[in-house]
């Protein structure tokens, strides 16, 4: 049998496959103890509060322990699978005990116990000096000056032993702070991770002490916090994590910060529809996504170009407006795990059928859970199609650092006055929601004015593009 050292031992610990993400949930792991794994081998599939993921392990070797089960939510930077890579291809030990510790690197002399990893910029690394009583003469020193005991002894009013204490942990900004207010950090009590004291913590330092509170008889027992109760044969309850936790926060976010504004047009979209049948037969187009969506877009796109700053952003840091020069068109995907929104980068540079190949990507990839972090980040504007569930339109949530989203409803034959006379004509209900800190009235309305007028006469996408 091969033995397998703990020097052999590699950690892979959860990356940040996002942009600051803190945590993932374990979907599905595709290895098991004692398999032989590559470098770049797919070993589990997670889920970010912004999509699912693939990890590939960065190691030859064999599989030694998986860390944490299926449906898990860890932490970035903690070890979630150990990989032997002595070389030796033996099955793993016997009921191996699973190594619930962070990862490190293989020498790591006295770390103390008890500490998590942090992530940099924030807390104590672990290679950082940390003051601690010694044991024993291990060092000969000679006598510390009488000044630097007397700073350093606890307040026993001039009598026993002077005492080293521990330095305070906290951050610069917090230190010059505590200055500031002339509060001794020593007295702080911590209330960060891994003991770290806090901007609350210092101002609570400094916070005049409540007034007792008048004594009051203690509640029953039987009153004491009630775990609700529900029936599991009429009720279902599902956590809210991942994406569905990421959306629902960014929604709040956006709905109570930026001030919506919405308008509606309806339109005669007869001729678009007759457009769209006609380049699905087009040889350029052949093999290639083509549905209303793809012409509504050009259009929005049209839109833009004529009205460049309704595609902006408001930077409240800095207090300024940011007109965006490119287009990076959001399309809202409903997707098993949630809504998400990928975009098309630079949507205004494509023509027809790569906007058409770009759009049948972005779908196939959302419908399979495969989007990409990054294809979440810096869109512009956005569309939502709603009237795919035969929904005539709706009053639209802002995608968080976006200006403006356009809701599309459903596509129908109703009665409608063309050339002075009633006739059925294919007809939809469009929806604009901008932030009205940047947009106004009269762009807004130019906007949705000029989408529906491409839509009416398609001709507009070669005489306005």
């Amino acid at each position: 049998m091969t033995t397998m050292t703990e020097a052999s031992v590699r950690e892979f610990k959860m990356p940040d496959v996002g942009e600051g993400l803190t945590e993932a949930e374990i979907l599905k792991w595709y290895v098991q103890p004692g398999d032989t794994v590559t470098d770049g081998q797919v070993v589990c599939e997670v889920e970010t509060a912004k999509a699912a993921v693939e990890l590939p392990i960065p190691y030859d070797g064999v599989v030694r322990a998986l860390h944490f089960p299926e449906g898990t939510t860890v932490d970035v930077g903690t070890s979630i699978i150990a990989v032997d890579v002595s070389g030796g291809a033996a099955a793993p030990e016997a009921a191996p005990e699973p190594v619930r510790e962070p990862a490190q690197e293989p020498v790591q002399e006295k770390k103390p116990e008890g500490r998590k990893p942090v992530l940099v910029g924030y807390g104590v690394a672990e290679s950082s000096t940390k003051r601690r009583p010694r044991k024993g003469p291990v060092v000969p020193v000679q006598e510390a000056p009488v000044q630097a005991v007397q700073a350093v002894q606890t307040e026993l009013n001039g009598h026993g032993p002077a005492v080293v204490k521990e330095r305070p942990l906290a951050k610069p900004p917090v230190r010059k702070l505590a200055k500031d207010l002339g509060v001794d950090l020593s007295t702080v009590v911590p209330s960060g991770p891994d003991g770290i004291i806090t901007r609350e913590d210092v101002h609570a330092a400094v916070a005049p002490p409540k007034a007792p509170e008048p004594a009051v008889a203690a509640p029953a027992p039987a009153a004491a916090a009630p775990v609700a109760a529900y029936d599991s044969a009429r009720e279902t309850r599902i956590p809210v994590k991942g994406v569905r936790k990421a959306t629902a926060a960014a929604m709040v976010g956006s709905a109570f910060t930026a001030p919506h504004v919405t308008e509606f047009v309806t339109v005669d979209v007869t001729r678009t529809m007759k457009l769209v049948e006609e380049l699905k037969q087009d040889k350029d187009m052949q093999g290639l996504r083509v549905n209303p969506l793809l012409l509504i877009a050009k259009a929005l796109l049209v839109a833009i170009k004529r009205n460049p700053d309704i595609n902006a952003s408001w930077d409240e840091a800095n207090q300024e407006i940011v007109v965006k020069h490119y287009v990076n068109l959001g399309i809202a995907a409903a997707t098993p795990r949630g809504l998400i929104v990928p975009n098309i980068k630079d949507a205004h540079d494509k023509t027809l059928p790569q906007l058409a190949e770009s759009l049948g990507e972005l779908v196939a990839t959302a419908r399979d859970g495969k989007t990409s972090p990054a294809a979440m980040q810096g869109g512009t504007v956005t569309i939502t199609n709603v009237g795919v569930f035969g929904v005539d339109t709706g009053t639209p949530i802002l995608n968080p650092g976006e200006s403006a989203i356009l809701a599309v409803g459903a596509i129908k034959l109703q009665p409608w006055v063309h050339k002075g006379k009633v006739k059925p004509r294919q007809v939809t209900t469009l929806a604009l929601s901008f932030d009205h800190r940047l947009v106004d009235g009269e762009l807004g309305s130019k906007v949705l004015a000029d989408v529906a007028a491409v839509l009416e006469q398609p001709k507009r996408l070669i005489t306005w593009a």
